[in-house]
Parts: C-alpha cells; structure tokens; sequence
C-alpha cells in the first residue's frame, strides 16, 4: 500500500472528507488530492510530521511508516480503529 493510499485509510477512518482533514492537518487541498489519487508517489517531511505529531492521528505513526502496528503501544492502523468503533 502506498503513502496516498495510507492517508486516505487514516483520513476515512476518522470520519474527515478531504476538505476537513486538510484544515486540521493544515495540508494543502491539491497535495493530499495528489497523494491520494497517486500522483504524488512520496511525501514531504513537512506533510509527513503534519499528520504524525497532530494529536489525533499519532496513533498511527507507526503503521503509516512501517505499515506495522503496536496496539500495547498504542500505534493501531485504520482498520483496529474502525473496528474498535463498530
């Protein structure tokens, strides 16, 4: 799975349309439109510590990075999140 498509899980299973994530996440529109449909294959830092250091979404620094978890730790994927919540 790729970094647009990471976003994505993370931003739908916290319930934000694009607009929404990108006012809490201070992320330009067009950039998280780039990353999620694909055009953009990689991420800045800036974009990257943006969404990792926002209080909501620490939770899965992991998991966007390595794609692992560490749920004893606290670091989940969307999918533990939205299955937590169902």
């Amino acid at each position: 799975m790729d970094i647009g498509e990471k976003i994505k899980k993370i931003r739908e299973a916290e319930g934000f349309a694009q607009f929404g994530f990108c006012v809490e996440t201070d992320i330009n529109i067009g950039t998280l439109r780039g990353y999620e449909s694909g055009r953009r294959k990689s991420i800045g830092s800036t974009e990257l510590l943006k969404i990792t250091q926002h209080p909501r979404f620490t939770k899965y620094t992991l998991w966007l990075m390595t794609g692992q978890t560490a749920p004893e730790a606290g670091q989940i994927s969307p999918d533990i999140e939205q299955s937590r919540t169902a």
